[in-house]
């Protein structure tokens, strides 16, 4: 995790010694620029801080680290750490690596790791295997996503029991009205298997669904849950968040989104109210993959 935090350190300070942009900059939905202690500051007060990613990017992904590991001094073991980067059937595994009971060797091979595991996730893992804190893997496997992609949400009712377990209950909540859903389907237009086209949506629903499940069934009354995901998750208060407050609409959320831009200086208007806060980066801040 040091070699991590090195490698991002060197990269932030060449990138900002040798152009105009900074490495990064954080505004409020407003497009008011703060501090990142001063986000850090807001978000602890939060029970639910939801750090939306662009999944190539090395700046978030190092804040992400930094931020759980500020969150921690302040929380302690109340600190819960979740993602969508691991599915609810590998959670067995995921508390074994954890615990120490099994070697990272078999956790690698065993696990549905994505393939920038290594850079991008491996050290939110570690450290919450250092603190001993729970990790929580919140999305639905992907073969069930996968159902739902062809089949609709009907076909989850097909399901025995047991795989039913890695899923949010049945029947979930869909509005299709909702802005993020709808561009999906509009993305898919014209898409030559109509059906499917039109679930493509619903397998972004029930990954949603199924990952606040596990959120508020893991979360704890006095602590902090820190959840990590694409920013299209979480964006404009809809996907995860929106299924969170349809179920427990008290609990208060925080929000991180992460964008690109050609110029860092102010937060693009279509950028604004993505989400409480939104990380900006260069557009041509290097990749992680």
């Amino acid at each position: 995790m040091k070699k991590f935090n090195l490698l991002l350190l060197m990269v932030v300070f060449v990138y900002t010694a040798y152009t105009q942009n900074p490495a990064y900059r954080i505004f409020t939905e407003r497009g008011e620029q703060v501090s990142y202690q001063e986000m850090e500051r807001q978000l602890s007060q939060k029970k639910l801080v939801f750090f939306g990613e662009l999944h190539n990017n090395p700046i978030a992904h190092w804040l992400q680290l930094e931020l759980a590991g500020d969150l921690y001094e302040e929380h302690g073991d109340q600190l819960v750490l979740g993602a969508e980067m691991f599915e609810a059937d590998d959670q067995l595994i995921l508390n074994e690596y954890l615990e120490g009971t099994i070697r990272e060797k078999n956790f690698r091979e065993e696990a549905k790791l994505w393939s920038n595991y290594h850079t991008d996730y491996r050290p939110l893992v570690q450290f919450a295997r250092e603190k001993e804190l729970s990790f929580v893997a919140t999305n639905i496997p992907r073969r069930y996503a996968s159902l739902v992609s062809m089949k609709g949400f009907e076909a989850l009712e097909g399901l025995t029991a047991e795989a039913k377990e890695y899923i949010a209950p049945l029947p979930v909540a869909y509005d299709p009205e909702l802005p993020g859903y709808k561009k999906m389907l509009k993305m898919q237009h014209g898409h030559a298997m109509k059906e499917r086209a039109k679930n493509f949506p619903k397998a972004q629903a029930i990954k949603d669904a199924t990952m606040a499940h596990f959120i508020l069934e893991n979360r704890t009354e006095n602590g902090l849950f820190l959840h990590f995901n694409g920013t299209y998750h979480t964006n404009n208060q809809e996907g995860i968040v929106w299924y969170i407050r349809q179920q427990q609409p008290e609990v208060e959320v925080g929000t991180i989104s992460t964008v690109q831009q050609d110029e860092t200086g102010s937060l693009s208007q279509k950028h604004r109210g993505l989400a409480d806060f939104v990380l900006v980066v260069p557009s041509n801040m290097t990749k992680t993959h």
